[in-house]
Parts: structure tokens; sequence; C-alpha cells
């Protein structure tokens, strides 16, 4: 079946979700819209502001009703709507550390009505996977945690509160990205669990996310080895398992696809192709560079018209995709047009109290006076893009005297803990770090450090693995949002309620 030009286009147009840079649209989009596109997916720069997203979501809505508007708002680390100032929700790694699911529900709810106003109808959360393997450079903390009937509970509380706010929820990264040791932003994670262990720990939270009504699935670019060696994202297994096994008949969304785990190869065009021809109906196309604005999007589209004149993909596939889509956006319509109940008051304090709960302290932690900080932190959490700085931040506004370095990762420790204490004097030490166990360069200054300082209270942002004992004054954040780090500065000041 080959469809005409015009048709084609608007068969391809339909199952691609681009990015795009700045705050107002591009005329290629505006023109991608009107012949069929999808839907758009905002990054942090589209959305510096809340005023600035409900703008622009006004004018892409004019333009298209029932055009779909994606965010990545999980909470925690990952935040759009928030990134300068860092997420005012804690993240999973918190509400799984709280261990209340109700409360989970509470947080995604109002997580969901800040997208909502800000004219977000799809919400790329939440993170379902199991994080099973201590050594995951880019879950973590955004998991509600290490075992499965936990992180089910958590994500089926998560997709209810979303949906609640007449949001759609994408649970990810099917069919699980937390046993991994490999970033997928880098390169190809490999899940080495057989059919049974998939099914009893990473299968667990995604039939749950299914069973609560989950609207969207994203699956990852993850070798699963059950299934052979193309990632979950390019492999109809994966798909099969998600309709057959999992019941699944929503939308199957891609991440987005100019990651290093499939743009080198089979390279960016290809990934869409196969991607599309594997099951998924949504193709997220990922942020571009501001010189690649458009050619990400001219470059999905174009691989897929010439796929749809060769054969290799079908008209139907490509219908079938794009009626699931206008099924969600239909969802999305329906249940936004239904008005929302005022926000009780006391939802408000939530995100703070839960962050509260979620600190684990030990020793003495209150700063006598303006300490001196240092920030072990060397790896960029891909998914966040920043290190997250709301702790220094605070402490600084709080304590206007405090001075702070970074660290170098050239030469022996010692010389590097040298330079990290200068100026330091005799002022209390506070050292930050995320997750030493699977950084040995980090925990080697961190042990230095607190060789040299045995007072210095560190605060850990990430997962608690493996904490060297000689450590005596602690918190646990449990996520470096700017809640979590509101609930840590609170603590570190002796006024924690």
């Amino acid at each position: 079946m080959t469809a005409p030009a015009s048709e084609a286009l608007r068969l391809v147009n339909g199952v691609l979700l681009p990015g795009f840079r700045g705050t107002e649209p591009p005329r290629w989009l505006l023109e991608a819209i009107d012949e069929g596109l999808a839907g758009v997916a905002y990054f942090a720069h589209n959305v510096p502001d809340a005023e600035t997203a409900a703008a622009l979501s006004a004018v892409l809505r004019a333009r298209r009703a029932d055009l779909v508007i994606a965010s990545d708002e999980e909470g925690g680390e990952v935040t759009r709507l928030e990134a300068a100032t860092g997420s005012s929700y804690p993240g999973n790694g918190a509400l799984g550390a709280v261990g209340d699911p109700g409360t989970t529900e509470r947080v995604a709810r109002l997580i969901g009505r800040d997208l909502r106003r800000a004219g977000i109808g799809l919400n790329l959360a939440p993170d379902a996977d199991v994080n099973a393997d201590p050594r995951n450079p880019v879950i973590g903390v955004r998991s509600f945690g290490s075992e499965a009937p936990q992180v089910a509970t958590h994500t089926a509380a998560y997709v209810r509160g979303l949906q609640s706010a007449g949001v759609a929820a994408c649970a990810k990264h099917f069919p699980g990205h937390g046993d991994t040791a490999v970033d997928s932003h880098l390169g190809i994670p490999q899940l080495d669990a057989d059919i049974a262990l998939l099914r009893n720990r990473d299968l667990l939270p995604f039939a749950a996310a299914v069973a609560a009504g989950t609207r969207c699935l994203m699956t990852g670019h993850i070798r699963v080895l059950p299934f052979g060696e193309a990632p979950a994202t390019l492999n109809p297994e994966v798909t099969r398992l998600a309709r057959e096994e999992l019941g699944f008949t929503g939308v199957i969304v891609t991440d987005a696809l100019d990651m290093g785990a499939v743009a080198r190869d089979p390279g960016f065009g290809a990934a869409c192709v196969e991607a599309v021809r594997a099951g998924a109906d949504l193709l997220c196309l990922g942020n571009p560079a501001e010189e690649r604005d458009e050619s990400e999007y001219a470059t999905a589209r174009d691989a897929l018209l010439a796929a749809l004149d060769s054969g290799r993909l079908t008209a139907e596939r490509l219908a079938d995709a794009g009626r699931r889509i206008r099924d969600l956006a239909d969802w999305i319509g329906e249940a936004q047009a239904v008005r929302l109940p005022p926000e009780e008051p006391a939802e408000s304090g939530l995100p703070l109290s839960v962050a509260r709960a979620a600190l684990r302290v030990r020793g003495d932690v209150r700063l006598a006076s303006a300490p001196h900080l240092v920030d072990l932190r060397q790896q960029i959490n891909h998914a966040s893009g920043s290190r997250a700085p709301h702790l220094r931040r605070l402490l600084t506004e709080a304590m206007p005297g405090l001075t702070a370095t970074g660290v170098t990762t050239e030469g022996p420790v010692a010389g590097r803990a040298d330079a990290a204490l200068l100026g330091a004097g005799e002022r209390p030490l506070v050292l930050v770090v995320r997750e030493p166990h699977r950084d040995p360069d980090q925990e080697r200054l961190l042990r230095e450090l607190v060789d040299r300082r045995p007072d210095s209270v560190v605060v850990l942002t990430g997962l608690p693995h493996a904490i060297p004992p000689e450590i005596r004054n602690l918190v646990i954040t449990y996520g470096s949002g700017r809640v979590n780090a509101q609930a840590a500065v609170e603590q570190l000041l002796g006024c924690a309620p």
C-alpha cells in the first residue's frame, strides 16, 4: 500500500515528537504542526518559568488543539519547569525512602497540576526501574528503590496521582534500566536477567503501571538478554512483551533517539525507522542543539518517508501508531476539560515535609558557623544535565560567610585534598558527594578529606551504598532537587522542625 505524498507526510509527522530551541515556536515547527505533527517535547530552555511555559503552550494549542505537548518532570533530579532553581518536589528516591504510596500519589498529583497549568498534557514519568545494580550511573535516586514490590506499588500510585490531575503518565524505561551499569546516553546498557527474573523483578512495576491505567510506556535503549542484540526500542520482541504479556494497549514512546545507545548504531534516521518497525508509536527525537534545531526533525521525517516509499515501512503500521496517539490526545483533551477541585492548603507544604521525612542523619551535623564547602561530585547525570548546586546556594543564603571550592581530577590525592581545603582554615567542613561507592576517585578523595578533618559533615545526595565507616557526621538526602537541599540545610542550621 503506497500513500500519496501529502498523506504520507501526515502519516510520518503523526508519529514524531521533536524538540526545538527557544521560547517561541520556529516556522518549521508551525508548518509541521499544520502537516499533522503528533506533538512537541519541552526542554529546560523552552520553559524557563511557568508563565513562559503557559504562553508557549497557548500558542501551540491555538495552532492545533489536539497537539500532544510533553515534558520530563520526574521531580527531584529531573525537572524542566524548574531547571533554573531546582525542583520543588522530592524525586522517586525520597518518596521510596518515605515509603507511603498515598504520599507518592499526592505528590504526583501536585506535579500534574503544575504541568497542566503550563499547558502540558504528557509527562514522561514516572521512572519505573528497579535500581538493582548499585553501580547504575543514570537511574539511582530516580528509582523508587531496589525491591520490585516497593517500586511497583509506588509506580502505580504515581500514575494514579498524575493522571487524576489530567496529565498522561508514561512509565519508563521498559522493560527495565535498573540492573545495568552503562548510561544509555553514552552507550548500550545490557540487562542480563533471564526471562524468569525479568518477569519477577523488572516487569512488575510496568505491570502495575498498566493496571493503574498508564496511558504510555517508554522503551529504553537497553539490550535485554532473552531478546537478542537489538536494543529494546528497536526490538519487536520487547513490544510484543508489552502488548501481549502485559496487555498494554496505549502509546509506546521511545526514549530520546539522539542518545548514544542508538544514534551511533544504527544511526539517528535508521533508528527512527527501526523503532516504528519494532512497534513504537511516538518517536521522542530528543533535545536538539541550536545548530540542529530543524535538522533532527527533518532527518527523522525524511528517513521515515524514504522507508515508506521503499516498502520497508508500511502505511498500516504508521496509521496504527497514529490512531493510538490520537486516542492519547483525545484522553488529554477530555481529562483537562474537567475542572480540578481547589488545592487543599495543606498540600503546599507536602513536598518539603516529604523531603524532611526522607532524610537520614548520623552524628552531629549542626554547623556552628559559616562552613567551607567542597563539592566532590564530578560525574554529570545526563538525565538532569547538572550537578545540582542548590545546597550550596541555599546554604550561602543562610550563612553569607560561606566559602567553597570544587575539586580537580588531576594529580595525587594528597595534593588535590590540599587544594580543596585551601582557605578552609578552622571553618566547619561540608563535603557534598553523590554516590562515592561507584566513583573510586571520589571515594579516595572523600576518605582523605575525612581522615584530615574527622569532624567533616558529609551530605550524600544519592543512594547510601557502602558509606565509608569513618564518616561520623552524615546527611543522606535521597536526591539533589531544591526541596531535598532545603531539608538538608535545615539540619545543618539546626532549625529542622
